[in-house]
């Protein structure tokens, strides 16, 4: 005969983890308005961050150009 499984108490059940603690607090805090400020200021950190690679990119292709020899023809 197999035992009955145990009830959890509130002292055995599982804790959320601190990022869910936060992220409730933060809902009831701010609450629903704020979620597309987040996801734009996002999308504003991606674009700054992909404007600042294809810079990287043209500096390192102007500098080739101009340490690049002219070549006999």
């Amino acid at each position: 005969m197999l035992a009955a499984p145990a009830r959890p108490t509130a002292r055995s059940s599982v804790r959320p983890s601190v990022a869910v603690v936060l992220r409730a607090i933060e809902g009831l805090l701010l609450g629903a308005g704020h979620a597309p400020a987040r996801r734009n200021a996002w999308t504003a950190v991606l674009e700054d961050r992909r404007r600042a690679k294809a810079r990287h990119e043209a500096e390192h292709v102007l500098e080739a150009m101009a340490t690049r020899t002219p070549q006999a023809t």
